[in-house]
């Protein structure tokens, strides 16, 4: 069992380095195809021109986007020609608001999205939309990877957020290649119930389920000693020196979380090590 299709979905240069590093470390230790979505985007959103703007204008900011896209393409041709793996990438261009069904209809033949951090200093407002629509419309896994996240062929130590969720599940299911080949998956259980039928063994039906396919697992039962549980995670993460968190996505309504914060929104801020995404 093997990542054989990885995606990444480019709309500059400057961010895009540790997951085309990423892509390359997987797609060499894996023997899996990379390939590279190269988007000029065109964020003008014609419907909000002001009266009179001419075709000038509109054929501009064009021009612009598809400039973007063959210097993305070319920025992404150099850097795994020189990687040795098996590779293809394209350019095109994209208005801001059609954005996702470009992403989705990639990413729905695609194994991994692996896609840079969508928060942060210098990052476009066209980030976020392209992590929600590889796995909403393209329902397919998704991998972010932060700037100065430490890359991985071989994944060492897993974190896996559980609470018993759907989405957790889902994730814990699509990150079964990771799982299997971690030389340790610790099940990070935080404030677990007290009534309900797993209170007296939290996380141990999932632990038998992953030992099964022959992952080496530990449990981890901790208290929320801070406000927020992705601040805890992120925290163990470094005090277990993890290369990577595997958690569902957006238990909420993406409004409620993009409204009023959550989990998902909260780790992709601040994690330090990339996140596996499902929902």
């Amino acid at each position: 069992m093997a990542y054989k299709s990885l995606l990444t979905v480019m709309t500059e240069t400057t961010q895009s380095d540790s997951a085309l590093a990423q892509v390359v470390a997987l797609a060499g230790a894996q023997d899996a195809h990379a390939e590279a979505l190269c988007l000029g985007v065109d964020r003008s959103q014609t419907g909000y021109y002001y009266a009179g703007a001419n075709a000038l204008i509109l054929q501009e900011t064009l021009n612009r986007a598809n400039a973007e896209a063959e210097e993305i393409l070319a920025f992404a041709k150099d850097f795994f020609t020189k990687s040795g793996v098996r590779w293809s990438a394209e350019s095109g261009v994209a208005q801001i608001a059609d954005l996702g069904r470009h992403v989705a209809h990639r990413a729905r033949f695609s194994d991994l999205v692996v896609l840079p951090q969508p928060y942060g200093e210098n990052r476009g407002v066209e980030a976020e939309p392209i992590v929600e629509a590889a796995m909403f419309e393209g329902h397919t896994p998704v991998l972010i990877v932060p700037d100065s996240a430490k890359i991985f062929s071989k994944p060492g130590t897993i974190l896996i957020g559980w609470n018993e969720s759907v989405e957790a599940m889902r994730a814990i299911r699509r990150a079964l290649p990771f799982l299997i080949a971690a030389t340790q998956v610790r099940i990070v259980v935080i404030d677990p119930p007290r009534h309900g039928p797993d209170r007296s063994d939290p996380g141990g039906m999932l632990s038998q389920m992953l030992s099964r396919h022959g992952v080496k697992c530990e449990i981890d039962v901790l208290s929320k000693t801070m406000p927020r549980v992705s601040d805890i995670l992120n925290r163990h993460a470094v005090d277990t020196q993890a290369d990577m968190i595997v958690m569902g996505a957006y238990g909420h309504s993406r409004f409620r979380e993009a409204i009023l914060g959550g989990a998902t929104r909260n780790m992709l801020e601040q994690s330090s090590v990339p996140v596996f995404l499902a929902h």
